[in-house]
């Protein structure tokens, strides 16, 4: 049994003994997904963290069946079957549990009977991928302070001798005649060109950053009027709010970039008719990571996510998605992303994406404000 999974003893005490002391706290603390199905698939009980794994409250989870929720062709029903069969534990690793309403890579499943309960099945579900989320943000930070030294150099390096250029084609101009004038103008123009293009790499040297409890629902609406008055005016809009969500703690001008970005990719992504763009606000216990050098563990519990219904991203890219010069767009520089991990790792949170046909998710996790902090942008 893998370490941190509850033994089999140990959950059948939790889960047949409720009125055991402090049983459903007990079980609810547990930060493992755990569900416990009769001998149809129907969920009998699922703590707090298997509530999350689903998207979808244990009362919801009451009403249907694990095969409601996933293809017949799912590994995992493979699993369960031999457990029912054998009377005995089972693993799996490394499952995909994928579907409409689910879309989990990486996953382990351990499984276990429970004989108090014919048919009853016990799953553990550990997801891979929180940790390969992490690993991924530890790449995209790589990667920007790659770009923050090669926007270093180029301002060194470019800046100062074009600006030369560009005033001796200036100088040129004043006396020279038509034919060469044109050619001084264009000398012109590709320094202004080729300054813009640095200017852009500018943007990813490093700076502090103001931080301070910010209303992303106010951030969201904003980036919406946007969206539906300009680029997104033909494409549907939804809102998905959890109106309780506390405040973010980050800039909310950085905040606006990121979203505004992240909503023109799934515009510029979707079909022009049937086109849908999902804005979403959840809160989550979230991912605790170690920050380097230190002890401490940066808690991440508020989630937004930018979702379309469009083609998805090709397999082959999306481990680099967020690197500089990674693109999918015909003529596209692979910047816009590259500088969206930069500006969310700048305050303290993550950024995934999973992707399918028909559906992709950007999702920021960010820190709620720190004790004594006041105010909200």
């Amino acid at each position: 049994m893998s370490r941190g999974i509850p033994g089999r003893a140990a959950l059948r005490a939790i889960l047949l003994r409720p009125d055991g002391p402090d049983a459903a706290a007990i079980l609810g603390a547990i930060a493992v997904p755990i569900v416990v199905l009769d001998a149809e698939n129907r969920f009998v009980s699922a703590n707090a963290a298997a509530e999350q794994f689903f998207g979808a409250s244990a009362a919801s989870l009451a009403q249907v069946r694990l095969d409601d929720l996933l293809p017949p062709d799912s590994r995992i029903f493979a699993v369960i079957a031999q457990v029912r069969q054998e009377n005995s534990n089972v693993s799996d690793h490394d499952l995909m549990l994928e579907s409409p309403r689910l879309a989990r890579r990486g996953v382990s499943v351990h499984a276990a009977p429970l004989p108090e309960m014919p048919g009853a099945v016990v799953l553990t579900l550990q997801d891979g991928s929180t940790a390969q989320m992490l690993d991924r943000q530890l790449n995209f930070r790589g990667a920007a302070r790659g770009a923050s030294a090669m926007a270093a150099m180029l301002a060194h390096e470019v800046k100062n001798p074009l600006s030369g250029i560009r005033g001796a084609a200036q100088l040129l101009e004043q006396n020279a005649e038509e034919g060469d004038r044109e050619l001084c103008v264009l000398i012109q123009d590709e320094a202004d060109r080729i300054r813009g293009l640095v200017d852009r790499f500018d943007m990813f040297s490093e700076r502090p950053v103001d931080l301070a409890p910010v209303n992303i629902h106010q951030v969201l609406d904003h980036v919406k009027r946007i969206a539906a008055t300009g680029f997104a005016s033909h494409l549907r809009l939804v809102e998905d709010y959890d109106p309780s969500l506390p405040p973010v703690w980050g800039n909310r001008d950085l905040l606006v970039q990121i979203l505004l970005n992240l909503v023109k990719n799934a515009a510029e992504a979707v079909d022009p008719v049937g086109g849908e763009i999902v804005l979403a606000t959840a809160y989550h216990h979230g991912v605790r990571i170690a920050v380097p050098g230190s002890a401490e563990r940066v808690h991440l519990p508020l989630q937004i996510s930018v979702r379309d219904n469009g083609t998805g991203i090709a397999e082959e890219v999306r481990g680099t998605l967020f690197e500089p010069f990674v693109s999918t767009k015909r003529g596209g520089q692979g910047l816009g992303l590259a500088l969206v991990a930069k500006l969310v790792a700048d305050q303290g949170g993550l950024i995934e994406c999973d992707s399918r046909p028909g559906r992709t998710v950007f999702r920021l996790s960010m820190a709620t404000p720190p004790p004594g902090s006041t105010g909200t942008e």
